[in-house]
């Protein structure tokens, strides 16, 4: 299998300019890996990742994507504004956590043994570059190849013909100065507030008469970033047509400069929920708060002159390490409008989710089927999105809210969609007189003001609605319906990796379980009164429920398989997750990988362990995938001598999944549907056309095929066993 660098031939990088040298000579990571001394601990640093360029080590990966010219264009160009919206996610959350760490004196190490100031330093170094790249990527790779291939043009002012200025103008003066305020800073206007992610415009002016130099600021209307001219396909950024415009705004001024910033601020903000009186009221509040919260990061155009950036650094707070300078536009999130353009020979091929056989066979002639009496035939597995969501997950709520037998529904809800048919049949099974009981998760990131809403969309229908549980979230993806039926009252249970939303479930890969086992259904009921009521001791016999006891069940199930090999037996792990930190649980594997345990390792984001270091973890191996659909499935396998066991559900190992949530894992224990995880895995493991490998000194190198060997894409194998199965 090919892991040296081959994927080199496949990256659309010649435009790159300056950035190219460091792109050839082997493809950026983050990673500042360090020699790891002889008999070391397994809690010495060295042994391990740093956690935030582990994490940009994964938005290169999403780079890539954008830059690999086996993708078709607009996919690329949506690969790019995903990366370059992670790299906001990671200021706002990351860098802002640590710039708080850092401004209240924390000393702690992280577990690679660096302060919060020198993960600041390294975090610098290697966003600067990554941010650098996504600019000239937009610039000289995508924009130019957008109007060569697709006939899509992102235009400069200056190069619009005559009929596309008349254009641009008449929607500038209709549409654009009416909404515009500019804001003029001097000693009767305090400098303005910036709003988080909002793209600006710093205007230098100078009085005519008095030769006095001012400041202002223009926000752009984020309604019209895209100016749409000559059809079918030529565009222009809003801010430069208002820069072209900016004279009309400041009538009598003359204007000296014009240059776009964009600020970023922190989203990690403290909260104290045990003393909170009202946590709907601290949520509430804490999103107020977070819209002043400090601003860690400045965006601004190159040529921006340096006493304007002083003023910007000044006025924000700012030192020059938390400015990052654009070679081009800014705000590159926005080009996710371009990739949704319906042009479908620069597109994916249209993926449509199947419905699973068995409950195909079971539709009468207008499409309708039981889905209970589907489950009552024994458990069964959906598979998101290559199996539809609509007709399993979402017809199994909905069927709920109809069906006369239903006397009680309870759910967990952490991220649902803007108009979630989900959420509005809980609401019709309550209104109906049905039971209904909503566990609705505000304190879920960057969703807790839609969660809120939905919370009380929900109680006006009559759902007894729980709002989380002080000091935990709750990210566990369950739903129970209680259905009365000729042997009493009987459990139908979900239990997913995955979101209840059905937007996401399109574009992220989730497994879930359906089962009517009165032992699950047990445990889940028994997990709903610990989530609505008071249960802290609430036991399961079947379900792994965190905080209480998930780590020990995982940490046994992992010092099971040392056992089998010192009895001269095989022991082998397999965990697909979507990140890896947590110390202890990685200290638990380079223990087994030194007992001769096999360990592989499916981690999509940032990952702590460090694979293939000789006496520690060369039995470790760790691939990361990364494609069209967004891994997002939770899957571990222990060999367990041949009497294998598989589990899926909503944690990863990490420390916050382990001890900050209540997350729910839940055995796959039917022959037929174990045997098909086991395979999903191996496929994922043999893929040799999407997966990264990690090495231990912290490069990821793409799979590619060896000579005569065939093209294994993970992803689309799994589409082919869709449609392969759509005939079934």
């Amino acid at each position: 299998m090919g892991v040296t660098g081959d994927f080199m031939r496949f990256l659309d990088v010649e435009p790159l300019g300056r950035y190219l040298p460091r792109i050839l000579e082997e493809w950026p990571h983050a990673t500042v890996p360090r020699a790891v001394p002889e008999n070391a601990p397994l809690d010495h640093p060295h042994l391990y990742f740093n956690r935030e360029l582990s994490a940009l080590d994964f938005n290169w990966r999403v780079l890539f994507q954008a830059l690999d010219g086996r993708n078709p264009l607009l996919e690329r160009v949506r690969f790019l504004a995903i990366a370059y919206a992670n790299l906001d996610e990671f200021f706002r959350k990351r860098v802002g956590g640590l710039k708080r760490q850092e401004a209240a004196g924390v000393r702690i190490l992280s577990p690679d043994g660096r302060t919060p100031a020198e993960q600041l330093r390294l975090i610098r170094s290697a966003a600067e570059l990554l941010y650098g790249v996504m600019i000239e990527a937009w610039e000289n790779v995508l924009k130019p190849r957008l109007a060569e291939r697709a006939e899509v043009f992102i235009h400069s002012y200056n190069d619009l013909t005559p009929s596309q200025r008349v254009q641009a103008d008449t929607f500038f003066q209709r549409y654009i100065y009416p909404v515009l305020t500019p804001l003029a800073v001097d000693p009767g206007h305090p400098f303005p507030f910036i709003s988080n992610l909002s793209l600006s415009l710093a205007v230098m002016l100078r009085h005519p008469e008095h030769k006095t130099e001012h400041f202002a600021r223009v926000k752009v209307p984020t309604r019209y970033r895209w100016i749409v001219l000559d059809e079918p396909y030529h565009f222009i950024p809003a801010e430069e047509v208002i820069r072209e415009h900016i004279e009309d705004l400041f009538k009598g001024m003359e204007v000296l400069d014009v240059h776009a910033f964009r600020v970023t601020r922190n989203a990690d903000i403290q909260r104290n929920e045990e003393v909170a009186e009202d946590l709907l009221a601290m949520i509430a509040e804490e999103i107020r708060e977070r819209r002043f919260a400090p601003v860690v990061r400045l965006e601004i155009e190159a040529g921006m002159p340096a006493p304007v950036q002083q003023l910007l650094m000044e006025a924000l707070e700012l030192s020059s390490e938390d400015v990052y300078v654009a070679e081009g536009m800014l705000g590159l999130d926005d080009c996710r409008m371009i990739a949704d353009l319906d042009i479908s020979e620069h597109r994916f091929p249209p993926w449509e989710p199947v419905i699973p056989p068995r409950l195909r066979v079971a539709m009468d002639e207008e499409g309708h089927a039981d889905i209970f009496s589907v489950i009552r035939q024994g458990d069964f597995l959906v598979h998101h999105p290559y199996e539809s969501f609509t007709a399993t997950v979402q017809r199994f709520i909905e069927e709920a809210a109809r069906d006369p037998q239903v006397v009680a529904i309870k759910q967990t809800l952490y991220r649902t969609s803007e108009n979630s048919p989900i959420a509005q049949a809980l609401a019709l099974a309550a209104e109906s007189g049905k039971q209904v009981a909503v566990l609705v998760e505000v304190k879920a990131r960057f969703d807790e003001e839609s969660n809120m809403e939905w919370g009380q969309y929900l109680e006006r229908a009559g759902v007894h609605v729980t709002y989380g549980l002080i000091g935990l979230k709750t990210h566990a993806k369950v739903a129970l319906v209680i259905r009365e039926e000729e042997d009493g009252l009987r459990p139908y249970v979900h239990i997913g990796t995955g979101n209840y939303n059905n937007v996401t479930a399109r574009l992220y890969t989730d497994i879930g379980l359906f089962t009517c086992r009165s032992d699950i259904g047990r445990d889940v009921i028994n997990l709903f009164h610990f989530l609505t009521g008071y249960a802290p001791e609430q036991s399961y016999e079947k379900l792994i429920v965190a905080p209480r006891d998930m780590r020990p069940r995982f940490e046994a199930l992992i010092q099971r398989e040392i056992q089998h090999v010192r009895e001269g037996k095989k022991g082998h792990i397999i965990a697909k997750m979507n990140g890896l930190d947590d110390v202890q649980i990685i200290q638990q594997l380079y223990a087994v990988a030194q007992a001769g345990v096999q360990i592989d390792l499916i981690v999509r984001g940032h990952c702590r362990l460090r694979p293939g270091l000789a006496g520690y973890s060369s039995n470790i191996r760790v691939r990361s995938i990364i494609w069209r659909f967004l891994e997002h499935s939770r899957i571990y396998y222990f060999y367990n001598d041949g009497a294998s066991e598989v589990f899926i559900g909503s944690a990863d190992w990490q420390r916050r999944n382990l001890d900050d949530r209540v997350e729910a894992i839940a055995p796959v224990e039917a022959p037929e549907l174990r045997r098909y995880l086991e395979w999903v895995l191996q496929l994922a493991l043999t893929d040799n056309r999407l997966a990264w490998e990690l090495f231990p000194e912290g490069t990821y190198r793409l799979r590619t095929p060896s000579p005569g060997e065939p093209e294994r894409n993970f992803q689309v194998q799994l589409m082919q066993w869709a449609r392969k199965r759509d005939f079934v």
